[in-house]
């Protein structure tokens, strides 16, 4: 847990109709009916084959800080609300269940990766803060580790914090894009934060304030002996900087028995201007010294350069990281999919022209079947949280669209995927470092099959219902069908 997150009161980052709606359910008698909502999300970014789970220590940090302070409560009186209804937020105490897959965890669309239960009223209210904290970081994860990748086990670097939207974006994006592989970040508050450790070297204008390259070279060198990477494209790369860098290599680092760290380019063709580089290192004794490769990258142009037979170590990556530029909306929904009455719960479900749109109803759980000889994931099974299933005989999933598309496993162990974070209002959530989590996604991600992790056309990762829930569902689609 990091002071950075709960220093700020978060409350009234909600939409507001999550207030408008909570007055209405609070005047019409519905102020403790028990509710259960169902985040998933429909699609994975940039047409993948999975994404990864991100978010969940923010969201519990706002979740056990929910307050409405007197600025609040003035605030909303002046926009109308009663004094009942606003006498019931001045005492507000969060008091709802929640259940959350592990942070680091592969996701895949339609299954609950959030689970709330709890009084309808607050259920609703935090919906904003639910899809906010798991769409931003869960889709920062997922594009750092579709770059990780490409990169064929060299080192990401993530580089966005001055192009990313606002501070947030920038600190968070940097916890996630470290969860989903990369090693470092620019961004000097996120390491203080969660540490995500800090990277960096120098800026054009370090070089352009010097006399000389060499002097800037030299100055940094003598500053930095142990860690000297040096930016080799404000002038020349091959007439000049590769050349300075190599003397100051001789004239600084090698009296001091000091080796280089390597050299950073950030403009031109990359990778014919790596291979040249590479040549003249080697020729010169350094074939250490790394080369680092920056400048508006993805996972595309990364393995694209590769395929061409670039000499890079490792990449710096921002903008079209930090942003997820391909594919810039994770797409999270936040869905009513039950309530109580008495001891019985009672399914809900959404129903739309748009089959996509159509909610899975029901108190649900998920389960991750693993084949026991190979340890592969082979898919995820939702079923009722009441549901009894007999996973020590074999199990048969079908396709929930296509139902004649089956498969049986015998050999197999069925692992469930929600774990509670939150009960009674209560944070429970199991806090684990930066790295731990990283750690954990990298072991993770090894459960998938290669055909999953392909950029293009990536194999279908199944989701199934069982039988219970599928018949439950389309039982409620036919009742509530107009002709």
């Amino acid at each position: 847990m990091s002071e950075f997150d709960v220093k700020r009161n978060l409350t009234m980052l909600t939409d507001f109709y999550e207030i408008t709606m909570a007055n209405g359910y609070f005047k019409h008698g519905y102020r403790d009916t028990t509710a259960f909502f169902d985040m998933f999300f429909r699609s994975v970014p940039d047409k993948g084959g999975f994404a990864i789970m991100a978010g969940v220590e923010q969201l519990c940090e706002y979740l056990g800080n929910l307050k409405f302070t007197a600025e609040d409560i003035e605030y909303l009186r002046g926009k109308g609300f009663g004094e009942e209804f606003l006498d019931y937020l001045k005492n507000f105490k969060f008091a709802c269940d929640v259940w959350a897959v592990p942070e680091g965890t592969p996701i895949f669309p339609g299954e609950p990766i959030v689970k709330v239960r709890g009084p309808v009223i607050q259920a609703q209210f935090i919906e904003t803060m639910v899809l906010l904290c798991i769409n931003h970081q869960s889709l920062i994860a997922t594009k750092a580790n579709r770059i990780v990748r490409a990169a064929q086990g060299r080192a990401i670097m993530e580089f966005g914090s001055r192009r990313a939207q606002g501070w947030d974006g920038a600190i968070y994006g940097a916890r996630a894009a470290y969860i989903g592989g990369c090693i470092g970040t620019a961004c000097t508050i996120s390491d203080e934060a969660f540490g995500t450790p800090a990277l960096g070297t120098m800026a054009h204008s370090w070089i352009q304030l010097f006399p000389t390259e060499y002097d800037a070279f030299k100055a940094y060198a003598l500053e930095y002996p142990d860690a000297c990477t040096l930016l080799i494209d404000t002038y020349n790369v091959l007439k000049s900087g590769i050349p300075n860098a190599i003397k100051c290599f001789d004239e600084i680092l090698k009296p001091l028995g000091k080796r280089p760290k390597g050299v950073r380019i950030d403009s031109g063709d990359i990778a014919y201007l790596s291979r040249k580089a590479r040549k003249m290192l080697d020729d010169a004794g350094y074939p250490d010294c790394k080369i680092v490769a920056s400048n508006s990258l993805d996972e595309y142009i990364i393995r694209d350069m590769l395929l061409q037979g670039a000499a890079i170590d490792s990449f710096g990556v921002g903008e079209r990281l930090i942003t997820s530029s391909s594919s810039p909306v994770f797409g999270g929904v936040y869905k009513l999919v039950a309530v109580e009455e008495g001891d019985k719960i009672i399914p809900k479900i959404k129903i739309s022209e748009n089959v996509a749109k159509i909610t899975t109803p029901g108190d649900k759980k998920v389960y991750r079947i693993f084949d026991n000889e190979t340890g592969k994931a082979e898919a995820d099974l939702i079923a009722f949280t009441d549901e009894v299933i007999d996973f020590s005989a074999p199990l048969t999933l079908f396709d929930p669209d296509f139902t004649w598309k089956k498969k049986t496993f015998t050999n197999y162990t069925a692992k469930e995927l929600l774990e509670p974070v939150i009960s009674g209002g209560e944070i429970i959530y199991k806090y684990k470092s930066a790295d731990e989590t990283r750690d954990f996604c990298a072991s993770q991600l090894e459960t998938l099959w290669d055909e999953v992790k392909r950029f293009e056309n990536p194999h279908n990762y199944y989701v199934d219902l069982s039988p219970a829930l599928w018949e439950k569902k389309h039982k409620m689609i036919e009742e509530n069908r107009f002709e």
